[in-house]
């Protein structure tokens, strides 16, 4: 059974993966200076980066089912912003998978795509940390989460007019009180 809503599970594959390339192209790069041209370890490089395309591209598309419902309780411009650097995020990873895939030739080719594939992955990094960012701001800041937060265990299925939007519940009858 998937998670409901989707989204939330989805995104920290790509901002893992994009944490993770950097250091696993450093590490192939080096094993291919100090032994020679090898398809092997690149094909880790390449298939790590391909993974991390599809799912940031998941990612987008999860967000995109969630954002007629979060919408209720964020703003429409803070969430146009996140998109655009999720947008901004997939493009890079897909360039950033080319280039790499490029270093599996042999020759100059293939040494020029894996210095140039190998640095694109520190702009991955930047651009994966400012989606996710933006997405933690859209949770914990913008309280998006709110929009899932009602009297029902569903979170998307439930009627939108009925969700608890950020700080409407003043009674003092809470269980979870923060102050104490």
């Amino acid at each position: 059974m998937l998670p409901d809503p989707l989204h939330p599970a989805v995104v920290h594959f790509p901002v893992v993966l994009a944490a993770l390339l950097p250091v696993v192209a450093g590490v192939a790069l080096a094993v291919l200076l100090k032994k020679g041209f090898s398809r092997g370890p690149w094909i880790v490089v390449v298939a790590t980066s391909m993974a991390l395309a599809g799912t940031a591209w998941m990612a987008i598309e999860t967000g995109e089912e969630e954002e007629e419902v979060v919408e209720d309780v964020v703003s429409e411009s803070v969430i146009h912003d996140h998109e655009e650097a999720a947008e901004a995020f997939l493009i890079t990873a897909g360039i950033t998978a080319l280039i790499l895939a490029t270093g599996l030739l042999p020759g100059l080719p293939g040494t020029a795509g894996r210095y140039a594939g190998t640095a694109m992955t520190l702009a991955v990094l930047i651009m994966g940390v400012r989606v996710g960012h933006s997405g933690g701001e859209l949770v914990y800041v913008h309280g998006a989460g709110q929009a899932y937060t009602s009297g029902t265990a569903s979170g998307g299925d439930s009627d939108r007019s009925s969700r608890a939007t950020r700080d409407d519940d003043d009674d003092d009858d809470d269980d979870d009180r923060r102050d104490e």
